[in-house]
């Protein structure tokens, strides 16, 4: 069954979808050229945000790279191994497992320390699992390789901010 979502929704969530994939690619070809970096990105319907100590002028022509390259086919760009996509699923999954673990381990709703060991351990089980689950939440639902028409509208960096803030605009 498909859900009745309204036409603007839909274009608003495909337009944060390619940007968020857009990000990804962007970060990735930075990672490529400058080993090392500490990059943090954020997306929305307009574009995105990229924190971290890089030049404005490398953010530009990494970006336009990153669109490229996700248009010839290299869908991969679009995932990204430390999103928060992962973080959250890993905390939804996570809690849900040691919720849970403790309501199984305890139908008196009685809280006791000797439960610690099995929410510990499903909490461990499930963290380790929550990364290819997350993975695939982010290739399907939160990202998407097929940027169409998207463009890069300019590229700037945002003053007065002690961590550099480059801004992408799309459209």
């Amino acid at each position: 069954m498909k859900w009745p979502i309204p036409s603007e929704l839909r274009s608003l969530i495909r337009a944060i979808q390619r940007n968020h994939a857009l990000e990804h690619a962007t970060i990735h070809v930075l990672t490529e050229r400058c080993p090392g970096i500490s990059l943090i990105g954020r997306s929305d319907w307009k574009g995105y945000l990229l924190y971290g100590n890089v030049d404005t002028d490398l953010v530009e022509q990494a970006a336009h790279e990153a669109l490229v390259r996700l248009r010839s086919g290299e869908r991969w760009l679009a995932v990204h191994p430390r999103c928060g996509t992962i973080l959250a699923t890993t905390g939804v999954l996570s809690g849900l497992a040691v919720f849970v673990t403790l309501g199984f381990s305890n139908p008196r709703g009685r809280w006791r320390w000797t439960h610690l060991p099995e929410a510990i351990l499903a909490a461990t089980v499930t963290a380790v699992l929550a990364q290819p689950i997350g993975l695939l939440i982010e290739r399907y639902l939160t990202t998407s390789a097929d940027v169409g028409d998207l463009s890069i509208r300019r590229v700037y960096r945002q003053p007065g901010s002690r961590v550099p803030i480059h801004r992408v605009e799309t459209g």
